[in-house]
């Protein structure tokens, strides 16, 4: 079983981590454009935390603010009886209502950083998170800063073991490397689809963080079953407007990325690897930092994702490959 351990903490986790963001079912903004993945079923989600474990992935990362709170509860009671065998990671920044599933704020200061955490404490049904991650990619620096003095604290408390930063900003990322000691992750968005060196990434290295990697399918399109024709379901964050959503155009697959796909398949599927194992290989082998979080919503998604561990790493050989077809 592939292990890495999470930068600077001690903390040990499976390469694979399984992301929560889809079993949070519907959620929008204030706007009404959606945030979620769509309909989700508990029972579903529950047996897939549960095969996650039976293949030995133990690191679940999810937030607040997925389904307005349902992903945090269902991951509770999938975890139920088992927390000590688990490395759970949650997210803040984003103010949200439970009863209407809107996200419509944010929340930047250290007065509603413990009130965030004290909700997601009782959420996930424990008593300590394991990694707790600024969800405000976007936050100034200044005012990031002004929140390291309270997460230290939360250590002391024992609230929290550690924290990290999910931004894709790479001034963030440096910003915070060398920010508390309990600071030990970054999480961005990272897949092949985004090249292979990106800045944060590099950030997360040269301070001896955890590259977490968001995204890590492409959301879905590096698993081989979306087509030019394909549209996303009603209720999916990929048919919405949201300007970085550059994967997909109005629900479909970008033509573009679709294109970089079929000039790499064969390559990630080499060696009997599904595409979605190939593309979870290329990260491993890449850098030694990187833990990728595929989000799951099913037992067959686990586990076709969970088959990577049997597989590694791609070679040398295999990444430069992939460079070269990517560049050209």
């Amino acid at each position: 079983m592939m292990r890495r351990t999470l930068g600077r903490s001690g903390i040990e986790v499976s390469a694979i981590g399984m992301g929560c963001w889809a079993i949070g079912g519907p959620f929008h903004g204030a706007d009404g454009e959606p945030h979620g993945w769509g309909e989700v079923d508990d029972e579903e989600s529950v047996r897939t935390v549960h095969r996650a474990l039976e293949l030995g992935i133990d690191f679940f990362d999810t937030a607040d603010v997925y389904g307005a709170g349902r992903s945090e509860r269902v991951l509770a009671r999938a975890l139920a009886g088992r927390r000590e065998q688990v490395v759970i990671a949650t997210k803040w920044g984003n103010v949200f209502d439970e009863a209407t599933k809107v996200s419509d704020g944010r929340g930047e200061d250290p007065a509603y950083l413990r009130r965030a955490v004290t909700a997601s404490l009782r959420r996930l049904g424990t008593d300590y998170i394991d990694l707790y991650q600024l969800h405000l990619g976007d936050l100034a620096i200044d005012r990031a800063a002004d929140l390291l003095g309270t997460l230290e604290a939360l250590v002391e408390e024992g609230k929290i073991r550690s924290y990290g930063w999910s931004t894709d900003d790479p001034g963030r990322a440096d910003a915070w490397g060398g920010a508390g000691a309990h600071c030990t992750a970054i999480q961005h968005d990272f897949s092949l689809m985004h090249g292979s060196r990106p800045e944060v990434l590099e950030a997360a290295e040269r301070h001896g963080l955890a590259s977490v990697d968001r995204g890590p399918l492409a959301m879905g399109l590096l698993t081989g079953k979306y087509r030019a024709d394909t549209r996303v379901g009603p209720g999916d964050v990929r048919g919405g407007g949201a300007p970085w959503m550059v994967l997909f155009e109005d629900g479909r697959p970008a033509p573009e990325y679709l294109a970089r796909l079929d000039a790499v398949r064969e390559v990630l599927t080499g060696g009997g690897r599904t595409l979605a194992q190939g593309a979870l290989g290329w990260l491993w082998a890449v850098s030694d930092a990187t833990v990728p979080i595929p989000g799951c919503r099913t037992v067959a998604q686990v586990e076709d994702n969970a088959g990577a561990l049997e597989h590694g790493p791609l070679t040398q050989e295999q990444v430069e490959e992939v460079e070269r077809l990517l560049a050209a």
